[in-house]
């Protein structure tokens, strides 16, 4: 059986290590500086790290960013920072990078832009390591719940095997729905908590980006493409990413009546 340390995840004779990274940078396309948006009163990179810290799984939390108005208001709330290159494309690859100079069995990338994220859900996505330690890499994932989402290309569709490992990755709508109509699709989207063994983070940035990778603007094709297993764990929680100021919007409204907002 697995018990839960205090940040360590207990199994039996040995402990395993998990820090969290959440990669946050100001350039961003469509909603540039959005890290440090505030979402009531607080910078929504602040309510990812203290939702991140609630986590019992995590033995420490970082913010990884190239820019230093981030790692200055990381410090400013008694957060941990680290600098990493500018040059990075996949969020995977700027983890990795911050990575290097941290010691952990398990390193969970948790997206800086998701301020909804529940520390169950952190949780969750680590329990495969703790029962086997030969997994590589976990996504949690979550049945789409409305045609809007489903057509919509930030919202990244995953189509799985039967043992539940990704076949494939799109921000097209998959699967297709033939001549029925959504209603009838069982479909799933990534929800972005991913964590890596040490191993596997290492060989992500060992391998170069792949055509599919580059062709959906999505880190996972990296793996898929490689024949690296990423395990799909399905999650209850819905979160809502911020994209957009509309987003922003949205997302504080839903965060006013939020439970884990007054224990932080």
């Amino acid at each position: 059986s697995s018990e839960v340390g205090v940040g360590y995840a207990q199994d039996d004779d040995h402990m395993r290590k998990i820090i969290g990274i959440v990669p946050a940078r100001m350039a961003s396309t469509r909603f540039p500086g959005k890290p440090l948006e505030k979402i009531l009163g607080i910078p929504m990179i602040g309510h990812v790290y203290q939702r991140c810290k609630l986590s019992e799984i995590l033995n420490e939390v970082y913010v990884a960013t190239c820019d230093n108005e981030i790692y200055d208001a990381v410090s400013s709330f008694g957060g941990k920072a680290v600098m990493t290159s500018a040059r990075h494309e996949r969020a995977s690859d700027r983890i990795a990078e911050a990575a290097q100079n941290l010691e952990a069995d398990v390193f969970t990338m948790i997206q800086g832009d998701e301020p909804l994220t529940f520390p169950d859900m952190i949780d969750a996505a680590n329990q495969p390591f703790i029962d086997d330690e030969s997994v590589e890499c976990v996504n949690l994932v979550k049945q789409i719940s409305s045609q809007d989402e489903f057509y919509n290309p930030d919202t990244i569709k995953v189509v799985m095997d039967k043992a539940g490992f990704a076949l494939f990755m799109s921000r097209q709508p998959i699967p297709h729905c033939g001549s029925g109509s959504f209603i009838d699709t069982k479909a799933f989207k990534q929800v972005c908590i991913i964590p890596f063994s040490n191993d596997a983070l290492s060989r992500y940035t060992s391998l170069s980006p792949t055509p599919l990778e580059q062709a959906e603007s999505i880190d996972m094709m990296r793996f898929i493409e490689n024949d690296i297993n990423v395990r799909m764990i399905e999650t209850e929680f819905d979160t809502h990413a911020v994209d957009t100021m509309e987003d922003l919007v949205r997302v504080e409204k839903l965060m006013a009546n939020d439970r884990l907002i007054n224990i932080y």
